[in-house]
């Protein structure tokens, strides 16, 4: 994927309907607005909320009102090097981005710096190094002070994450059982094993999101979603500290400095953690004295408007959506309905998020996480580790993907439409009983870039069965419905897997720019069996974001009432009631796990012929 290039994921619109809006009417003539011209009185407007996201290839900004309605919103792309496992991004071009995005945003929402009144920020789990001053400090082979960012999805750590998990320490229970290469203890340890000298330079590690608001703040306190979910921090150590009346400042009590010991980073404990967090605090608590006079100026706002503690971004699409429910539903129904919920946040990966009362100890998946996305409640975290970057690449590399791509920007759609379409023709013309059983021949294994959850095997590779000479347009789009299928079997696989370790998932709910496709959202609903709620509003990792800065501004006094007041839903999408359907789905489901167990058996085979 190019640097200044957009994935298909992160911008195909739901079949048959238009792009999501980027802004909204503005509510009063821009002469009104902070304005005086003598006779005219000033109207005042409703305080407004500004989220960053930063995703795998932009930055994205958005401005939402009191009652989460998107007033205007606008991206930016960052710069990416990729090089087999290793891929890496520059914090510098990062913020650069993040700058231009809100300036952006503001402007489209035809709001001023001053009407902010909270601002968070959520972005991927990529490892940032900087040094004493806050300069880059190279994280590359190359030696490139610019590439200071390990990106989430980087493998490089794949054998330093096994030599962790052979030591079992009892923080491995609250990962799944394994931590993950794209986690921060496998890439620190690479670092300190093959850089020397940018682990002697580095005087802070920083999850991206951290990073943000530490350059927006100057405050080093970290967040309990990204210290806890990517760097083996306990955050239930706080379990007494919650309701204090400031537990922003809290003391990190959470490190187990015996794991940082055996796994052989021990300089990480000196100075209380100093590199990698004194302190920490849940997300939306408000850090600093906020925003500082040079990055408000860098932003385009005012200096001190309030900013929240962070979150990882699939994270703040958790809290963008979990609490949506239709305007004509009481918020009161069922006030524990989120327990029975499951986020989906699908961009270039797809992140599975579903809380709980009690600790839940899921083999294969991430958790339990204590306060990690909502306050007081345990966090189970599944994941893919390639859906809309899949997509794309199944796309893309297929020989009629020119033709489409031509195809899609002459009628000024995406080529996802066009896929789609010709899925519908082919139904017709081949007689198929339903659309999905177009792919009965072709079968799926998404295992691309491993297997996060719920099998845990970075090292499971992707599979298609199937294929033939046909290199036509109507097989590449068979071919992209089973890359959907297998995704949503997948994600299957994780509901399954959770609900029978303690989990009662029955209600899926989907943002993120693949959930703008029909037949992706559909295609799920089905496999899976469960309803899929949709957000009124897209753009759930900016709204969660924004409700950070919400809570940061005092308007709110806990993140759950703002998720309360914030989420909405919008459409609602059943699984289709025909049983030769459900059937279908079943017998390839049953193929899509053998294909796994296949893989197993061959890998042994060849390992015991280099034997």
């Amino acid at each position: 994927m190019s640097a200044s290039r957009i994935s298909l994921s992160e911008t195909a619109p739901l079949l048959g309907q238009e792009q999501s809006f980027q802004s909204l009417p503005t509510r009063f003539p821009s002469s009104a607005v902070g304005m005086d011209s003598g006779t005219d009185a000033v109207i005042p407007r409703q305080s407004v909320f500004l989220g960053v996201d930063v995703g795998t290839g932009s930055a994205r900004a958005g401005i939402f009102d009191e009652t989460g309605k998107l007033l205007g919103s606008s991206s930016s792309p960052i710069q990416i090097w990729k090089d087999g496992n290793f891929i890496e991004q520059s914090s510098t071009d990062i913020w650069h981005a993040v700058c231009a995005a809100v300036k952006s945003a503001c402007s489209k929402a035809n709001i001023s710096g001053e009407e902010v009144k909270g601002l968070g920020f959520a972005a991927t789990c990529s490892l940032v190094a900087v040094d004493a001053d806050g300069s880059p400090v190279t994280v590359s082979w190359s030696g490139d002070s610019r590439r200071n960012v390990i990106v989430w999805m980087d493998h490089r750590a794949v054998e330093q994450a096994e030599r962790i998990n052979s030591f079992n320490s009892t923080v491995l229970q609250y990962c799944g059982g394994s931590l993950s290469p794209e986690m921060q203890p496998p890439k620190l340890l690479w670092v300190k094993e093959n850089l020397p000298d940018t682990w002697s330079m580095v005087f802070r590690w920083m999850d991206l999101s951290d990073w943000l608001s530490y350059r927006a703040t100057g405050d080093d306190t970290r967040s309990l979603c990204t210290t806890v979910c990517k760097w083996t921090y306990l955050g239930h150590a706080h379990m007494s500290q919650y309701n204090e009346k400031d537990s922003r400042d809290m003391e990190a009590c959470g490190w187990d400095d015996d794991f940082w010991e055996e796994i052989g980073l021990a300089d990480l404990v000196d100075g209380h953690h100093a590199k990698i967090g004194r302190s920490v605090a849940f997300p939306g608590h408000p850090l600093g004295s906020g925003l500082t006079p040079i990055a408000a100026k860098e932003l385009g706002l005012v200096a001190g408007i309030p900013v929240g503690t962070s979150l990882i971004d699939a994270h703040a699409g958790g809290v963008g959506v979990m609490e949506s429910v239709q305007d004509s539903d009481s918020k009161e129904i069922d006030k524990e309905m989120i327990l029975n919920r499951m986020a989906l946040v699908c961009g270039t990966s797809t992140c599975h998020m579903a809380v709980s009362r009690d600790k839940l100890f899921i083999p294969g998946v991430w958790g339990p996480f204590w306060s990690a996305m909502v306050p007081e409640y345990w966090l189970t975290e599944g994941g893919q580790s390639a859906t809309g970057a899949l997509l794309d690449h199944i796309i893309q590399n297929h020989v009629a993907s020119p033709h489409l791509a031509n195809r899609a920007a002459s009628q000024n759609i995406s080529v996802f439409d066009i896929l789609n379409k010709l899925l519908e023709d082919l139904m017709v013309d081949l007689k198929s009983p339903f659309l999905a059983a177009l792919t009965e021949d072709t079968h799926v294994l998404p295992d691309f870039h491993g297997n996060r959850s719920p099998i845990s095997d970075p090292k499971s590779k992707g599979v298609i069965y199937g294929l033939t000479l046909d290199t036509s347009e109507q097989e590449l789009a068979i071919l992209y419905l089973a890359t959907v299928q297998a995704i949503a079997y997948g994600t299957r696989h994780i509901v399954e897997h959770c609900n029978s370790h303690g989990h009662k998932i029955n209600t899926l709910l989907a943002c993120g720019g693949l959930a703008k496709n029909s037949l992706f959202i559909q295609e799920h609903a089905d496999i899976i069996g469960c309803p899929i709620i949709l957000p009124r509003e897209n753009e759930s990792v900016l709204l969660g974001a924004a409700i950070l800065g919400a809570v940061a501004s005092r308007k709110y006094s806990t993140l759950q009432e703002a998720m309360k007041s914030l989420n909405a839903a919008g459409q609602v999408i059943y699984p289709c009631t025909e049983p030769k359907v459900k059937v279908y789905h079943d017998a390839k489901y049953r193929i899509f796990g053998e294909l796994y167990k296949k893989q197993l058996s061959h890998r042994s085979i060849m390992a015991e012929a280099l034997s």
